[in-house]
């Protein structure tokens, strides 16, 4: 739906983004209605989507939204994790009314409700699993977005972007991609500029993960610098300044070795003498008269 525009036409830098996260993979199964927006089977049994029908069919959406005057009249919706961050940041940067995560079973058409809302447009991730806001906005006349895979239903959907509706990054690229093209249209950033939010801000993070790498950050903020010994190098040679002057050998006075007496050489050591005491003899026995035995007095 770029009316043959080259401003509106499919660039290049895009293209690269759609094959980057995947956005032309869909599913082994096809539905008939999404048949027309099928390129070719790969051998595996994945069907790829044309791209370029991708790009129309996220033009017309754009001007679809940018149709409704109060942006507070447009209801984003994603049931899945994958889309909950991608649709908060969609409805951050558009001022759209987002719905993320569980969908209050009569929003649309329950009065009395507290979250009652009568929105004017409706965009939803997934027709699969967010079928009850599209039944709903069906029997309030609530026109629908939806980003369709190649295995997804297209009732109650008015217009259907294909696109690989399941992958993390292919999700979010399109959810980037819708609303840097609202802004366009709507002249608050240039097309000749590229837009500062960067895509990675609309992919979602799982929590675990996210407060793994900020712990991981925390611990190497307050980690002490490891200290590292510098390498050491060996002056040269001119470094060291001038050489001592060499101490010359003493001669040895072979007189004063002859004066010396050959007995200090030829005389052995002294070594104490060892005493055996296994044979030495044993002391003689003394008997008291205070032992048993040891006088002669008759007793009797």
């Amino acid at each position: 739906m770029s009316g043959g525009l080259d401003v509106l036409s499919l660039k290049e830098q895009d293209v690269i983004k759609f094959l980057a996260c995947s956005t032309h993979l869909g599913s082994n199964n096809v539905n008939h209605q999404m048949e027309p927006y099928v390129y070719k089977r790969k051998p595996d049994g994945v069907y790829i989507i044309n791209l370029r029908k991708t790009w129309e069919k996220l033009m017309l959406a754009a001007r679809a939204i940018v149709a409704i005057e109060n942006p507070a009249d447009i209801a984003v919706i994603s049931s899945r994790p994958y889309g909950q961050r991608a649709v908060l940041k969609f409805a951050a940067a558009t001022h759209a009314v987002p719905i993320a995560g569980r969908f209050t079973p009569g929003t649309f058409t329950n009065q009395i409700q507290a979250a009652f809302r009568e929105p004017r447009l409706l965009i939803v991730c997934d027709p699969r699993t967010d079928h009850q806001p599209l039944t709903e906005a069906s029997y309030v006349n609530i026109p629908t977005i939806a980003f369709c895979n190649t295995d997804s239903p297209l009732r109650y959907v008015d217009i259907a972007i294909p696109c690989n509706n399941k992958g993390i990054h292919s999700i979010g690229l399109m959810w980037w991609m819708l609303a840097r093209e609202v802004l366009r249209l709507h002249g608050s950033i240039s097309r000749e500029v590229p837009w500062d939010v960067m895509v990675d801000m609309y992919f979602f993070r799982d929590p675990e993960e996210a407060e793994k790498e900020e712990k991981e950050a925390l611990e190497q903020a307050t980690k002490e610098p490891e200290y590292v010994a510098p390498d050491y190098m060996a002056p040269d040679a001119k470094e060291w300044g001038p050489e001592s002057p060499a101490v010359p050998a003493v001669p040895i006075n072979p007189t004063a070795a002859a004066v010396m007496p050959a007995a200090v050489f030829a005389a052995p050591r002294s070594v104490p003498e060892t005493v055996d005491w296994s044979t030495a003899p044993e002391p003689p026995s003394q008997t008291t008269g205070g032992e048993w035995g040891g006088t002669n007095e008759n007793w009797s």
